[in-house]
């Protein structure tokens, strides 16, 4: 009956926070280091969660190797989720972060953090909280609108970035963030497998 591991059970230590803290800042150089030339174009927006999804899979797998514990996924989501908020993204993009959060640790938690498959998985869950802005654009654009211009976004990038839409771009910026997450995943374990685990670093 007892199918977790005992160290799943049991609670974040201040350690596990202190790592999680860290590889969390680490997840929102590389998200925006990945997102941030898309982002900035009205036109390239809407492939910015899979400019995100590019190049966190190492840290976030790393992450879990490294704690391998319940909420620490969770923990990643809400910091990353309220960076977010206090930047001025729009509120899905913390509510996306957040939610794809706890959906991961579950993902992740069925594998008992240690199972590969569900762990490169659970990476691709989390980073679908990047497509929530966008998804909300294309069922209430004039409610997106509306938000995004009272944070200050300018008026000119707003209108450039809607007449550039298209009805068809939900599935690819959704589709195109699994695939490039799955493959951010596969590199992300072989460099845990051949790199991390000779430093001693998991």
């Amino acid at each position: 009956m007892d199918t977790q591991n005992t160290a799943t059970r049991k609670g974040l230590s201040l350690k596990d926070l202190v790592t999680t803290g860290i590889f969390s800042a680490l997840m929102l150089v590389f998200t925006m280091a990945g997102g941030m030339f898309f982002a900035a174009n009205p036109i390239l927006t809407f492939y910015m969660p899979m400019g995100c999804a590019l190049l966190c899979g190492p840290v976030y797998l790393l992450l879990v190797a490294k704690v391998h514990k319940r909420w620490s996924i969770t923990v990643l989501g809400v910091i990353v989720g309220f960076f977010f908020f206090v930047t001025g993204m729009h509120w899905s993009m913390a509510l996306g972060n957040a939610g794809m959060g706890i959906i991961a640790d579950i993902a992740a938690g069925f594998g008992n953090y240690k199972n590969k498959k569900l762990n490169a998985l659970s990476y691709m869950l989390f980073m679908l909280s990047n497509t929530f802005t966008y998804l909300i654009f294309f069922i209430d654009r004039d409610k997106w609108i509306s938000a995004m211009l009272k944070k200050g976004t300018d008026a000119s990038y707003i209108e450039t970035m809607s007449s550039s839409a298209t009805p068809w771009m939900p599935v690819l910026i959704v589709g195109g963030t699994l695939l490039v997450a799955a493959f951010s995943a596969w590199v992300g374990g072989k460099m845990l497998k051949k790199q991390f685990e000779k430093a001693g670093l998991v």
